[in-house]
């Protein structure tokens, strides 16, 4: 039943829902599942707002005194049974346990879509719940707080337990209950929707309405999902089904790519992005399965994309259309039964199930057919058959027309049978016979002359005799038919073997070449033809004269080849004396299309061939211009990448690359390191390389690298190889190499392809031929090296070529010079000099040397003072005329040269690279080597520049004022044995210096070897608090003192030990420089002393550190340039004079003697060069300290 709740007079409310206005939407705005609204206030429960059926009608009701409104108690309902109708002044009663149909509050019923219509008066409402939540009503509006409380809390159910509702008045709030004493549970969450696997059903059009519904059927363009409210398209061939959007785009970019890459062989239509296939017809509108509706929307409980119908689609082998409803992919075969089918040979008639009947080919019944054959007298012996029964085979006795033959033939190589008239030639005794068939004999039956025989092939015979075609009757002309034989003077023939008449004009008969015979009129066939004629070549651009042929030979071909390019644009016609090679030309005169009337002989018949994008297939269409389509193969395999966790499935376009994945690659490294994290990628592209430093031998095995990169394999050293080449006088110069890859590995046999670079024994030059081990150098050729002669003073000098051979050892002679003036002027100088007994040494601050070779000399002073040794040496050596040093480098080379400028040697390069060395020559412009060295020469020019600047710098001091000379704070072992260790040092003498340090101030001792070879102990002050306080301070003075006292000690062990020549005092800098010597002069002292100590043009300004100078000499250490100071050589090697500690003692000795005054100098020459031997290599580090 339902309850009315009467409404003020003049209003009405039409249609069902929630009050006098109905809202069109779900649940309570209106949108319910039936009819519209109730008759009246009394209608039945299938009426509406939410009632099924029915017509809703207005219902206007007396109006009602304004107070309470007592709300009518409502009985509980079993759960599944529809409530009644309620009416509410502020709401509707929600019962519980029913089946709900709506979504929270918002309940669904019927569809009402009445528009209701009211004023601010009271209206009727009629309500009804069918198995839903009813719609929620709002409570009247209250001024107090409690009101939206209340509010909240009626929303979520009705409470038959509320207090009476008195308007104006807060409403008190009270616990919903089901029941009395009864909660209402809240609400649970909704369960999470299940994540559904892809279909395994047995058929395809399930499958895809299964993953369509499941949300699991992806677009195979765009590889989303595929879901029940997308627009689709669906290929009849594959069943792939798609968005309509992707396909529409698919197709549009397809038809865009054939309009831009046009070609002859293009198919019509477009592919199918599942399975590859030409489709011709376009994506057009979105429509069902079976494409009876268009634009349709889903309908629920009905399978995806469906219309509902009958499916009704025609089967290709069945007349039955499907009988299923609207679904996708192909239709079931059929299970009608088919009609009644009759076999080939219509004997029998046979019904089957539909899909059991062959329509296409039919059947047989295997009996025998029975029909007859084509000739009419055979039947055909083959079982039911499809067709015609075909020839008859039957072999048949036959004879041919003219009766001289007879055999089997069968029957349906029969000719026609006609009657002919057996005159004899055959043994039967009938007259007549039939002759089915053709002889290849001539006739050969007598006419009625009986002179001449039928000369036509084999025919049917007559009875009567034919007459003869020579018979005077007969013959009325001369042979060529021009003139009658009456009007020929010859006799009339009287029968038919006289001859027939000719008459002199010419046969004129056509030949079979086109020609007339040219003969006079003749019998019998004409002769062949000889005339001459023009004939042209195939393709007509060669024209020759020639025998006529009669028309049967085929046209003359020439030898020009045909270049005109084919259709496809990539071959040439290549065709001898081509047919078409003129409308070619003509064709490219008017320049037409591309593909544009081709004539049918520049066709290319060839298959393309072209491997196409998939790189598995190529190309087999003709062969055409532009780019090939795509491969029309597919692929049915699922393609994944290649960790397996990203896949492609089925179809897929051949040639698809595997999918790109987004997890990390898992494949681990060979060399065990961790891998750098990084996106999974096909096998053909490899992971980043191992970053991680290792220890790595090089390639060739010599080292051990480190710090190498794991992924870097072939690490080199970059040393020479060094290992003997096969002619095992050479070595290999590449650098650091596999085993195997020397130089010579791809030379054959046992040489290699250096240069030879052995001496010659005719020559010192060596062999500049490619290596020929292990055959001797072919000494037979002249030498072809640069080498100079000169003149017997050696002053001119002149470059040729060596020449020397196994039979002569040098240049010619006669290419020597011959001295000039110049010459003789010198060696008078020279003699000159000698009688005066001229000292050229100069014991000034005069430098010898150029710049430039002092610049190179400050590059490398160790290695170039070795090389001043070697060339002192063979300076001071009269014997030696010629010098060579070992190959060297081009910078090196300079400085040897510019070294030979100094000394006034001449120098050459000689060789070719790497063996290029330079050679010395000694000419009369030289006279002996500088005395200073070029270590010497670099301390002055240093001195000197310090001295300037310092006195710019600083004013000027008093004359008499002199520096306190240092400290000693070192002892110097001088001249040490050779093979001496700083070891054998430190214990010869740790007694000695242990006893030093227990009585003097806290020392320490340190042992050196300096660049001049000597070794010097430096006495090493300990400043710490502990060894203050337990000894003395360790001043300067004190540290001397206690070296003063030790200097005794020490000379008596090494002494006795024989460790070195002598022990003095000095002092040595942090950088072990020597800068003081015990017998060193003040700074400004002159005279012998000066000489003596050889300091003055050694001793660096005020403020300065004096460098270095020898207290001792070493006998024969020096070097010499004058030949008087190498007759004294000797013999003061034979003195072997102990050297003076106190030279200013050896000075007062010297000064008695005024007639020795030369020898003293002599020796303070000897001695300096001597110090300056020594001490080359302190001066070197000094030289350094002194830029720094």
């Amino acid at each position: 039943m339902a309850e009315v709740v009467p409404q003020p007079q003049g209003s009405s409310s039409r249609g069902g829902g929630s009050g006098g206005r109905v809202r069109r939407g779900r649940g309570w705005r209106g949108r319910h599942r039936g009819g519209r609204g109730g008759s009246n206030a009394n209608a039945s429960g299938s009426g509406n707002g939410n009632v099924e059926g029915g017509q809703a009608t207005t219902a206007t009701t007396q109006p009602l005194p304004p107070p309470t409104a007592v709300p009518t108690p409502v009985p509980q309902q079993p759960t599944g049974v529809a409530s009644q109708p309620i009416v509410s002044d502020a709401s509707s009663s929600h019962q519980e346990g029913q089946p709900g149909r709506g979504r929270g509050d918002r309940g669904r019923g019927g569809r009402g879509r009445g528009r209701g219509r009211g004023g601010a008066a009271q209206r009727s409402i009629v309500t009804s719940h069918r198995g839903g939540r009813g719609p929620p009503f709002s409570a009247p509006r209250q001024t107090d707080s409690s009101s939206s409380q209340s509010q909240s809390q009626i929303r979520h159910g009705f409470n038959l337990g509320a207090v009476e509702f008195v308007p104006g008045q807060p409403v008190s709030v009270t616990t919903n209950t089901r029941g009395p004493g009864e909660i209402i549970p809240p609400r649970s969450a909704p369960a999470p929707k299940p994540v559904m696997e892809k279909s395994t059903a047995e058929d395809l059009p399930t499958r895809i309405h299964e993953d369509i519904d499941n949300g699991q059927y992806e677009c195979v363009i765009c590889t989303s999902e595929v879901v029940r409210s997308s627009r689709v398209w669906s290929c009849l061939i594959c069943w792939t089904v798609t968005h309509l959007h992707c396909v529409k785009k698919w197709h549009k970019n397809q038809m865009k790519q054939k309009e831009e890459n046009q070609s002859p062989n293009q198919p019509d239509g477009w592919r199918c992005p599942g399975c590859n296939s030409n489709l011709l017809e376009d994506p057009a509108s979105y429509h069902c399965w079976c494409g009876k509706e268009f634009d349709m929307k889903a309908i629920p409980g009905l399978p995806p994309h469906t219309c509902g119908q009958t499916c009704s689609k025609p089967r290709a082998t069945c007349p039955h259309p499907c009988s299923l409803m609207c679904h996708a992919g192909p239709c079931p075969p059929c299970t009608l039964m088919g009609p009644a089918q009759t076999c080939f040979c219509g004997k029998n008639t046979v019904t089957k199930r539909c899909s059991e009947t062959d329509y296409t080919n039919g059947w047989s019944c295997q009996e025998v057919c029975g029909d007859f054959l084509p000739c009419g007298e055979h039947t055909c012996s083959q079982p039911c058959h499809p067709g015609l029964c075909g020839a008859c085979d039957v072999p048949m006795p036959s004879t041919c027309y003219c009766g001289k033959e007879r055999k089997e033939i069968p029957c349906n190589q029969r000719d026609d049978i006609l009657e002919s008239f057996n005159y004899g030639q055959l043994d039967d005794e009938e007259e007549w016979f039939e002759g089915s068939f053709q002889c290849s004999k001539v006739c050969g039956r007598k006419f009625d002359c009986g002179h001449h025989t039928c000369q036509k092939p084999c025919h049917p015979q007559d009875e009567e005799t034919s007459h003869c075609p020579l018979s005077p009757d007969m013959v009325l002309s001369c042979p060529c038919g021009k003139t009658p034989l009456a009007s020929l003077p010859a006799e009339p023939r009287t029968s038919c073997q006289d001859p027939v008449p000719r008459c002199d004009k010419p046969c004129d008969k056509i030949l079979a070449c086109g020609h007339h015979c040219p003969d006079k009129c003749h019998t019998g066939a004409c002769a062949p033809c000889f005339q001459s004629m023009d004939v042209s070549c195939r393709c007509g651009r060669v024209t020759s004269r020639s025998a006529c042929h009669l028309g049967c030979v085929e046209p003359p071909q020439c030898f020009r080849v045909c270049k005109a390019q084919l259709n496809c644009g990539r071959h040439e016609c290549g065709e001898r004396c081509c047919s078409g090679e003129k409308k070619a030309a003509e064709r490219r005169k008017q320049k037409r299309a591309v593909n544009e009337n081709y004539e049918p002989e520049h066709i290319c018949l060839q298959v393309c061939g072209r491997l196409l994008k998939c790189s598995k297939h190529t190309c087999q269409q003709l062969c055409h211009r532009g780019s090939c389509n795509a491969c029309p193969e597919a692929i049915f395999d699922e393609i994944s990448c290649s960790c397996g966790r990203t896949v492609l499935h089925p179809p897929q376009p051949c040639g698809t690359r595997p999918p790109e994945c987004r997890f990390d690659c898992r494949r681990a490294r060979p060399c065990g390191h961790p891998a750098v994290s990084h996106q999974c990628h096909p096998d053909d592209v490899a992971c980043p390389k191992c970053a991680f430093l290792v220890e790595r031998p090089c390639i060739c095995g010599k080292r051990i690298l480190k710090n190498q990169p794991c992924w870097f394999e072939d690490a080199r050293c970059g040393l020479p190889c060094g290992k003997k080449l096969k002619c095992g006088a050479h070595e290999c110069r590449k650098s650091c190499h596999k085993p195997g890859e020397c130089e010579d590995a791809e030379v054959v046999g046992s040489h290699c392809t250096q240069l030879c670079g052995r001496a010659r024994k005719s020559c010192d030059h060596t062999c500049v031929d490619e290596c020929h081990a292990p055959f001797p150098c072919n000494e037979d050729k002249p030498c072809q090296s640069m080498t100079f002669t000169t003149c017997p003073c050696q002053r001119q000098k002149k470059q040729i070529r060596c020449g020397a051979t196994r039979f002569n050892s040098g240049p010619d002679k006669h290419i020597t010079l011959k001295c000039d003036d110049d010459c003789l002027r010198l060696e008078r100088n020279q003699r000159l000099a000698d009688a005066l007994n001229i000292d050229p040494n100069h014991t000034d601050d005069h430098v010898p040397y150029a710049d430039k070779t002092l610049k190179m000399f400050r590059e490398n002073i160790t290695w170039a003072q070795s090389q001043e040794r070697e060339l002192r040496m063979f300076a001071a050596d009269p014997e030696l005329k010629r010098m060579r040093f070992k190959p060297m480098a081009n910078h090196q080379r300079a400085f040897l040269h510019s070294l030979a400028e100094d000394y006034g040697l001449d120098s050459e390069s000689q060789d070719p690279e790497p063996h290029r060395h330079v050679c010395l020559f000694k000419t009369p412009r030289f006279v002996s080597a500088p005395k200073k060295t070029l270590a010497q020469s670099l301390r002055l020019v240093k001195t000197a520049a310090a001295t300037a600047a310092a006195a710019a710098a600083k004013p000027a001091t008093p004359a008499n004022s002199q520096p306190s000379p240092q400290a000693f704070n070192a002892l110097l072992l001088t001249t040490p044995r050779f093979g001496l260790t700083v070891e054998e040092v430190d214990r010869a003498l740790a007694s000695d210096i242990a006893a030093a340090a227990r009585s003097g101030p806290a020392l320490s001792f340190t042992t050196s070897f300096l660049p001049s070879e000597d070794i010097v102990i430096k006495a090493i002050p300990n400043f710490t608090t502990a060894a203050i306080a337990t000894s003395m301070a360790p001043t300067p003075q004190a540290v001397q003192s206690v070296l003063k006292d030790l200097k005794s000690a020490v000379a008596r062990t090494i002494s006795k030990a024989g460790l070195a020549n002598g022990v003095v005092l000095c002092h040595a800098d942090s950088s072990l420089n020597v800068v003081r010597r015990e017998g060193d002069q003040a700074a400004g002292a002159d005279g012998w002393s000066a000489v003596a100590s050889k300091g003055t043009w050694r001793r660096a300004p005020s403020g300065k550190v004096a460098p270095p100078v020898a207290s001792s000499s070493r006998a024969g250490g020096g070097f010499f340039a004058l030949r008087k100071l190498e007759l004294r050589k000797k013999k003061v090697e034979e003195e072997k004079a102990e050297v003076e500690e106190d030279w200013e003692a050896a000075a007062e000795k010297l000064e008695g003697g005024s007639s020795d005054k030369e020898n003293e100098v002599v020796k303070t020459s000897s001695e300096d060069e001597l110090q300056g031997h020594h001490d080359s290599e302190q001066e070197q580090s000094s030289l350094v300290a002194t830029d720094a």
